[in-house]
């Protein structure tokens, strides 16, 4: 009787252990230990083995994004950097990618010139990881995008931001098209 508790408290860790893996555990740990330490790249490993998201430009996609269009016709023209309000991540990263620092400097200078303009940025992560560890790493983002607008002289007033996690995906799906979509800080203009 003795012999099967401990087989059955073993095969229940066994089930508990299971769901998550060795790397994810030690993720969540990382990520505690490098928000404590104020770095905000939880990893380098990347999107499809590429080393920047350029690929988010491509077949179907515009570069056009988020619902800022009442600000102006500069939030709408596909050449301007300010039609983009989406920040797109690598796996398990909150270090803004090269493609999408001209995006965040243009949103910085709009601020800057429009002092009363107030920005909401949201972090998001995709379905994969723990909800705790997906929440702490969409703050991550949606903090490493308001470091580059503050450095720029944007205001901590000008700026809200939220944490979705898993919570609210751009897409459904789980593919690594639809993770891909989803592990992004989005930038909404307040009305």
């Amino acid at each position: 009787m003795k012999l099967n508790k401990i087989l059955w408290i073993l095969l229940a860790a066994v089930f508990a252990l299971s769901g998550c893996s060795e790397d994810e555990a030690t993720d969540g740990l990382n990520a505690g230990q490098n928000a404590a330490s104020g770095i905000n790249d939880a990893s380098t490993s990347g999107l499809n083995g590429a080393s920047t998201l350029s690929g988010m430009a491509g077949a179907g996609y515009t570069g056009v994004t988020g619902n800022n269009s009442f600000l102006g016709p500069e939030f709408t023209d596909p050449n301007n950097p300010l039609s983009r309000s989406t920040i797109y991540f690598m796996l398990d990263s909150s270090e803004v990618q090269p493609d999408f620092i001209q995006v965040i400097n243009a949103h910085a200078k709009y601020l800057v010139a429009h002092p009363n303009q107030k920005l909401t940025l949201e972090g998001h992560a995709d379905e994969r990881g723990s909800p705790e560890y997906n929440i702490a790493l969409g703050d991550q983002r949606a903090k490493a995008v308001a470091g580059m607008m503050k450095a720029q002289g944007v205001t901590d007033g000008q700026l809200t931001l939220i944490s979705y996690g898993e919570e609210k995906p751009a897409v459904f799906g789980s593919d690594e098209g639809s993770y891909e979509r989803n592990r992004r800080a989005e930038l909404s203009y307040q009305r």
